[in-house]
């Protein structure tokens, strides 16, 4: 079952369920993933859905951080409860571990000589991880390993 498919069975479940956030979230993931079919033009895929998926979570992630300086812990709960949803969307998330095993494979692959070589690297490393960890934190353990 492709992820649009998911994501439609889940809206009528949703609606079947009365349960609002949950079809709220659905409804704001389907626009988005429209939206960017419109722009960009791109044929509404798995990949498409992922990268729209990843680019809400990251949203309300920064939000969540917003929020909590801002002192709304009821906007925190929903925002979380929001992200949790989304979550359900995307493939397994890789563990720290996993993670370094594949930088390590790449670097093996690449060998990069430096600061200069990040662009190479994080080009495979999307490559290979887009979806399955958080792309920050894989930037963060590349420039490590490149200083």
């Amino acid at each position: 079952m492709t992820l649009e498919e998911r994501l439609k069975q889940d809206l009528v479940a949703a609606m079947k369920q009365k349960d609002k956030q949950k079809l709220e979230v659905i409804r704001m993931v389907k626009a988005a993933v429209d939206l960017e079919h419109i722009n960009t033009k791109r044929e509404i895929t798995d990949d498409l859905i992922l990268d729209v998926l990843n680019k809400q979570i990251k949203m309300r992630n920064d939000s969540i951080a917003e929020f909590q300086k801002a002192n709304r812990n009821d906007l925190v709960e929903k925002t979380k409860k929001e992200v949790e949803i989304l979550m359900t969307y995307m493939p397994e998330q890789l563990s720290k571990e996993e993670v370094n095993k594949i930088i390590a494979e790449i670097f093996e692959l690449l060998k990069p000589e430096g600061n200069r070589d990040m662009g190479k690297v994080m080009k495979e490393a999307t490559a290979r991880l887009k979806g399955k960890a958080d792309m920050k934190e894989v930037s963060v353990l590349i420039k490590e390993r490149l200083s």
